[in-house]
């Protein structure tokens, strides 16, 4: 699969993704904000089984160190071109909902 390719999917997924992801929760839900955001899509269904051997197994992950890697990816902060598409999604994710998916993901073996 073509690099531009994989992006095309990536943000079709995304785009479906958000669309159906309704108004912004009261209460994060950080399994299902995982859903809802597209993390799922790069990352696997059980945050364990990305869909590229590069993209990070999330599965476990130091709360802390997740949400700092979240932010850093937002802002600008971290960019090793691997990013580029993670920077759009993050730009969706507000500071409680990305502490809520940490949480989440910390909670997975």
């Amino acid at each position: 699969m073509t690099k531009s390719k994989l992006m095309t999917t990536i943000a079709g997924i995304y785009l479906v993704m958000s669309l159906s992801s309704g108004a912004t929760m009261a209460a994060p839900d950080g399994a299902a904000l995982y859903q809802t955001k597209g993390c799922l899509a790069c990352h696997g269904m059980d945050a364990k089984t990305p869909l590229m051997p590069i993209y990070p197994k999330l599965a476990g992950q130091n709360k802390d160190y997740a949400i700092a890697q979240m932010k850093d990816i937002k802002s600008g902060a971290r960019n090793n071109g691997q990013t580029a598409v993670m920077k759009g999604i993050m730009a969706e994710v507000s500071d409680a909902e990305m502490a809520a998916i940490a949480e989440w993901l910390s909670s997975l073996k």
